[in-house]
């Protein structure tokens, strides 16, 4: 059998050593699609032929960190709708990204706790990082890079209602 794929050893089962390769690519990613204004700017948005806007709204900024969320945008008019609306945690310091969640709700949650299970955060870290790479991967593919990421004039909350397409947990 002929396979075109590079074996990387991502797609395997969850592991923290893994974990931390996955974030480590979505970090890389996440670089060839921010440019330098995205210090500067709390929402952006590229836009490339083919393809559904992809928005991008700074929601906390701190020295180190910043966390963000990462969108396609839908609709016209009254009604706008926002999948995968993947939350990001971006380490500047340390040189990962994580997926938090991907959707409104589950956007600043409480993901660990001294009670939680740990296979069952691990299980759900992986999928959801996994999800983000992935996602990542499709939308450099497609055009979507440094030099189409260019500052918003709003954010995605702008007083219009909001649907939600999808969600992963």
């Amino acid at each position: 059998m002929v396979s075109f794929c590079q074996p990387n050893g991502l797609g395997k089962q969850p592991a923290l050593k893994r974990l931390h390769q996955v974030q480590e690519e979505i970090y890389r990613q996440l670089h060839l699609l921010l440019p330098d204004e995205f210090a500067y700017h709390d929402s952006m948005r590229s836009r490339v032929a083919g393809s559904p806007d992809l928005r991008l709204q700074v929601l906390e900024r701190h020295s180190y960190t910043t966390f963000f969320r990462l969108t396609y945008e839908f609709g016209e008019g009254e009604v706008r709708n926002y999948a995968p609306d993947a939350h990001i945690r971006f380490y500047h310091d340390a040189r990962i990204a994580e997926a938090t969640s991907f959707n409104v709700a589950q956007g600043c949650s409480r993901t660990a706790h001294p009670s939680y299970p740990v296979k069952q955060i691990l299980q759900k870290a992986w999928r959801r990082n996994r999800a983000l790479d992935r996602w990542l991967d499709y939308l450099l593919q497609q055009g979507h890079s440094v030099a189409t990421m260019k500052a918003a004039n709003s954010a995605l909350h702008d007083g219009r209602k909001e649907a939600v397409l999808a969600e992963i947990s």
